[in-house]
């Protein structure tokens, strides 16, 4: 018996040093797992502190699209828009060199999201290129060079050039970072490390609000820079993905790299052979005509696209336009910036608990009590303004707007904010995820274009009722999508889902 102990050892030791004969790490006695069942474990510790590092990103990408909201009444022409924030600065300087007129703003605001929408399709291919933690460093450099333009911004055109920068590298990451998670978590914590994007994004957008509210734009462009700097440095501590290691045959690294994430003690043996079951099953690198041509791929794609499609037009950005008005009509006498905060705050705590109720309550639930919730929500906004565009005293009903917009937020950050960058991450084989992932992002940013661009038209040709009413109507359309249309992922392996996105 202790003879048979002996040559299974022999034979588990053999297989991990001969892995990769070509490798140079293959005999890297980290790579040794325990022989001892009893003795193998994992440790998710790095695997989160991975997931926070690149999702430092995120909280880059939040700063980049809140900044906007304190700064433009600092640099506006308008003197009623500039005079509270200009004369009345933490550090006591004067008003701003920079006087943008209303289509310079509209400008500064929009370019981010063009360069966003340009810079998600090339970052499939680099990051399949030269890996998704090369591609993360690459990327962002164009943060700190946008943030540095604008420290230093003396004109309309140098903010120009870095909003559409940063809004490169903000795409970019929408990209990069939940590819990233995805490949190195495993499945027990894929969901919660999978909001860990959307909470960090929406700390990015408090931070912005909060600080925003008390120093000048310039110092507050000075702090936002100091977050992709340590994003930079964080990277060079963090390995490359199993999985991309895999794809590029490097056995012995990719090992190595599971050990880092998964502790010393982890069976990596086991799985490296199931992210080597994927790669086979995926069949190599896929063309761009392959995300469409494979049915499971295609599958996925639309799933991930709607639900960034309904993420949008859910009328996130409307509810969030009109809080301001919303709390005023309560009889609330609050300042905007601090109407933002609580706003911002909502998301945050609510974002977190998504995340330690995502592995419990499930993707698919979360959702649609999530549309659910907001369809009835913007449903009673739409009445309500119906009723006081039509000159009914509404005072007494002030309280039920206020109620859905908290109820709104809260579960808009429960579901349909985390959600879908989390299962875009879920949904495909790592041979056609770069480029699904990219164009998915692509959409969502594209959509972002669209509701921003129309929601003033809308309003002024609908109304306030009918424009909530039509969100709502998007709300109710995506809970009858996601209660036929979608498969629950918790828990499941990647080839269960690819099973059933292909007898879909």
């Amino acid at each position: 018996m202790d003879s048979d102990k002996v040559v299974r050892a022999m034979a588990r030791w053999w297989q991990t040093v001969s892995q990769e004969d070509n490798d140079p790490s293959s005999r890297n006695p980290m790579l040794y797992d325990p022989l001892q069942d009893g003795v193998v474990k994992t440790s998710k510790k790095m695997q989160y502190f991975a997931a926070m590092v690149v999702c430092l990103g995120a909280v880059s990408a939040g700063t980049a699209l809140a900044w906007t909201s304190p700064v433009l009444p600092q640099i506006s022409e308008d003197p009623n828009a500039n005079t509270t924030a200009n004369n009345a600065t933490a550090d006591g300087s004067s008003s701003s060199q920079l006087q943008l007129t209303l289509s310079q703003q509209t400008w500064v605001s929009s370019l981010l999201a063009i360069g966003a929408f340009l810079g998600a399709l090339p970052t499939g291919y680099i990051a399949d290129y030269i890996g998704r933690r090369y591609t993360a460093l690459v990327m962002d450099i164009p943060f700190i060079v946008a943030w540095t333009a604008t420290i230093f911004a003396n004109s309309a055109t140098v903010l120009y050039f870095a909003r559409f920068t940063i809004g490169l590298a903000t795409g970019s990451f929408c990209v990069v970072a939940p590819m990233y998670i995805s490949e190195i978590a495993e499945s027990s914590i894929r969901g919660t490390l999978g909001t860990l994007f959307q909470l960090t994004l929406s700390i990015g957008i408090l931070l912005v609000y909060i600080i925003g509210a008390m120093v000048t734009w310039t110092t507050l462009s000075v702090l936002c820079l100091l977050v992709p700097v340590a994003l930079f440095i964080g990277m060079l501590f963090l390995p490359e993905t199993p999985t991309y290691l895999l794809k590029k045959g490097r056995r012995g690294d990719a090992a190595l790299s599971l050990k880092w994430l998964w502790g010393r003690y982890c069976d990596s043996r086991t799985a490296i052979q199931q992210i080597q079951s994927e790669l086979d099953q995926a069949g190599g690198n896929a063309s761009f005509s392959d995300v469409f041509r494979i049915r499971a791929a295609r599958n996925g794609l639309i799933i991930s696209m709607l639900l960034m499609f309904f993420q949008q037009f859910s009328g996130v950005n409307a509810v969030i336009f009109y809080t301001v008005p919303i709390f005023k009509s309560a009889g609330s006498t609050l300042d905007p910036s601090i109407c933002s905060i609580i706003v911002g705050f909502v998301q945050v705590v609510m974002t977190f608990t998504s995340s330690l109720m995502i592995e419990k309550a499930g993707r698919k639930s979360l959702l649609i009590f999530s549309s659910t919730i907001m369809t009835i929500c913007l449903a009673i906004l739409g009445a309500y303004f119906d009723m006081k565009d039509d000159g009914k005293d509404v005072s007494s009903i002030g309280w039920l707007p206020l109620l859905c917009v908290v109820l709104y937020m809260i579960t808009f950050s429960v579901g349909y904010g985390p959600i879908p960058w989390l299962m875009m991450g879920e949904l495909f084989l790592p041979d056609v995820k770069a480029t699904a992932v990219a164009l998915t992002v692509m959409s969502n940013w594209f959509s972002v274009f669209l509701v921003t661009k129309t929601f003033g038209s809308m309003i002024t040709a609908w109304g306030s009722d009918m424009t909530f009413w039509f969100f709502a109507f998007c709300m109710f359309v995506a809970t009858m999508y996601v209660a036929f249309m979608v498969l629950e992922t918790k828990g499941k392996s990647s080839s269960q889902i690819q099973s059933w996105l292909d007898n879909k």
